[in-house]
């Protein structure tokens, strides 16, 4: 019977120690996120397309991971996606007609903990913002680089008036007291003599002048605000020349980029093809609307725009040249002269899509300028966007180059590719 009690206590350690290293176990693979790490990785490789409170490039991050629950699944289709549409796994598949079928970059290089503590930083942002403000239907604004606010100027100007009547008000005060103590004191002060209004106007004006260059601290108190009320003022104006997020001038002709981009799904190159091959996208031609517009909608005012600036008689299908005249367009996307921007070396070499850039385009009735297009904002791009050579002709030159240096071969401005002819005819 002893034994039996023995081999029993013996039993329900080795029990109760095998649970508690399953249970340790478990919860430091699934409970022991780390939202720190996930919020480097987030900002290092997913603010590229993806904000947590607003749509990018790609959806909005903190209502979909708030929504979908299964995170081996959300493991697996951050560090590859394209393996579960191949797949055709349901969930993938309708989330990638949901967005248009557009490619997410793959992460396989993440391991599994990396992804999870992405995903629990995510979730906590999204109920951190979710709590400091309420839920609506606000559109999602591009993030735009601004000085102060137009409230911090406005309060800080508020400020100034208040002290600037606190003191003469302060002044008067100490005045009044100064006539007083005189009085007490036996000084005679000559009220007899009764001043004409001019002559009061005049001297309250000269007397608030003198005392007021006379207060050094009141001296020095409107200098130092004048100088931050100019600064602010120039520093917002300085900041913002030539930035023109937001700019949404109304063109000639009523054309729906959510029409023709987003339902029908047409190409941005089917009209702007020379932003695959050369440096310019290109103004589309009237042609290429006439490829469908000689029998779609024939009978709109606005595709009679079209028909009038083409000279064209729908009626009789013949174009008169002679009553041809352009559509004046208003440019919306505007660099400076002295910046160089070649679209070909971002859409053909990089890759990179025209929503990076312009943003949701297949969403606007009318485009307008989505991103602030500044240097800071280019650089920030190019910081923290990854480039992919593989099978890519003009990295695997630039990598050949590379190899000929490390090995203390001859690299001429050939070999990079000086004798192109777009380097200097583009």
């Amino acid at each position: 019977m002893r034994n039996f009690s023995l081999i029993f206590k013996q039993f329900s350690r080795s029990v109760l120690l095998i649970a508690g290293f399953a249970f340790w176990g478990f919860s430091n693979a699934y409970a022991q996120a780390d939202a720190a790490k996930g919020e480097a990785i987030f900002k290092s490789k997913c603010t590229a397309c993806h904000k947590i409170d607003q749509q990018l490039i790609g959806p909005a991050l903190g209502p979909q991971l708030t929504e979908e629950t299964d995170d081996k699944y959300l493991i697996k289709w951050i560090q590859n996606n394209q393996a579960l549409i191949a797949a055709k796994n349901p969930k993938a598949l309708a989330i990638y007609n949901k967005f248009n079928q557009a490619g997410m970059t793959v992460f396989t290089e993440l391991s599994d903990a990396d992804v999870t503590n992405v995903i629990d930083y995510v979730r906590t942002e999204w109920k951190t913002m979710k709590d400091k403000k309420p839920e609506g239907d606000g559109k999602a604004a591009a993030a735009a680089e601004t000085g102060p606010s137009s409230m911090v100027i406005w309060g800080l100007v508020a400020v100034i008036i208040i002290a600037f009547i606190v003191i003469l008000v302060l002044n008067r005060v100490v005045a009044t007291l100064e006539r007083l103590l005189l009085k007490g004191k036996g000084v005679v002060i000559d009220e007899e003599a009764e001043p004409t209004a001019e002559e009061v106007a005049e001297a309250k004006k000269k007397d608030l002048i003198k005392r007021i260059l006379k207060n050094k601290k009141l001296v020095f108190f409107i200098i130092l605000c004048g100088t931050l009320a100019m600064g602010s003022w120039g520093w917002v104006t300085l900041w913002n020349t030539n930035v023109h997020t937001g700019y949404q001038p109304v063109q000639p002709i009523k054309y729906s980029h959510e029409l023709h981009a987003g339902t029908m799904k047409i190409d941005c190159q089917y009209c702007h093809s020379g932003a695959y091959k050369s440096k310019n996208a290109s103004i589309p031609s009237l042609n290429v609307c006439m490829n469908c517009h000689k029998v779609v909608k024939t009978e709109s005012p606005e595709i009679h725009k079209i028909y009038d600036a083409l000279g064209y008689d729908p009626k009789t299908q013949k174009y008169d040249s002679t009553q041809a005249k352009p559509i004046q367009w208003i440019r919306v996307h505007n660099l400076p002269d002295l910046a160089y921007f070649n679209h070909s070396q971002h859409v053909k070499v990089g890759g990179i899509k025209c929503q990076t850039c312009h943003g949701p385009v297949q969403t606007m009735k009318e485009v307008y300028q989505y991103s602030p297009l500044t240097m800071k904002w280019c650089i920030q791009c190019h910081k923290r966007t990854e480039v992919n050579g593989k099978g890519n002709a003009y990295y695997d030159s630039i990598l050949a180059a590379h190899d000929k240096i490390k090995k203390g071969e001859k690299v001429t401005a050939a070999v990079l590719g000086g004798i192109e002819c777009g380097k200097c005819h583009y």
